[in-house]
């Protein structure tokens, strides 16, 4: 599977039907004693690997790094390495593999989001896709990881969701994948609180014009601090280039 580096971290070059075709596979697999694992970095989630590299390693290990977020596109744009089958949303990764549980017999499990949220996202998930097994929830407001490993290995989930926000997700997922008996497992950040309708993605024009962060920035204000890693992440980029620091291209060897 061909990858490309940007900033260090090593993007898949696939689009959404191959990202879902490499899912289906995953959760197809019979001998599986240990999860795939996705990682959906946008740029500000790749600006944070180039603030902190030792969290490089942990996003590079992922089975699927789908590059979730126009930032990353323009980037590898800058850099001559185009992404040319262009963003994968993460949010939109998550909810078709999730269809796909629903179509073969498997079970997920939410695990995140503010307590009842996920019971909530579960809910309405079975609403829209009949069939659909939720073997199990958990907010995110947990200690006790060896009780939830335990919980999700019980559920005989096949699919787990992570939503805990980063870097969080990605650290659970890097710690316990030795001990989690699921076929498939993500961080998909804010995606139950959307299952849910706690919280909504941006209309369609923002997303097709790659504008998602200017409708979160215009309806939380707060998120002022973070937005500023964007410019900072695309500056960068370009003195990247500059420096001839583009990384390299390769082939990633499915877990």
């Amino acid at each position: 599977m061909k990858i490309i580096s940007i900033r260090g971290v090593n993007f898949n070059n696939v689009d959404m039907k191959e990202a879902l075709t490499l899912c289906r596979e995953r959760l197809c697999e019979s001998q599986r004693t240990s999860p795939a694992v996705i990682h959906t970095p946008n740029a500000e989630i790749v600006q944070f690997c180039v603030e902190q590299p030792n969290m490089l390693p942990l996003i590079n290990s992922a089975d699927l790094i789908i590059p979730d977020g126009s930032g990353v596109i323009l980037a590898s744009k800058i850099l001559g390495k185009p992404l040319r089958k262009g963003k994968v949303a993460g949010v939109e990764l998550a909810e078709r593999t999730v269809a796909l549980c629903a179509e073969l017999g498997l079970g997920i499990y939410l695990l995140g989001g503010k307590l009842g949220v996920a019971d909530i996202a579960a809910e309405k998930l079975r609403e829209k896709y009949p069939g659909l097994i939720v073997s199990g929830t958990r907010d995110g407001y947990f200690k006790d990881d060896a009780a939830v490993i335990d919980e999700i290995n019980r559920s005989g989930a096949a699919f787990l969701l992570v939503c805990t926000g980063v870097p969080r997700q990605e650290k659970w997922i890097a710690a316990h994948r030795g001990e989690l008996r699921v076929k498939l497992a993500g961080g998909f950040g804010g995606s139950i609180d959307i299952f849910a309708g706690t919280a909504k993605r941006a209309p369609k024009i923002f997303i097709k014009l790659g504008l998602e962060w200017l409708y979160r920035l215009f309806r939380e204000p707060s998120r002022i601090g973070r937005m500023m890693k964007l410019p900072k992440f695309v500056l960068g980029t370009f003195f990247s280039k500059i420096r001839g620091e583009n990384g390299e291209t390769g082939t990633r060897v499915g877990g």
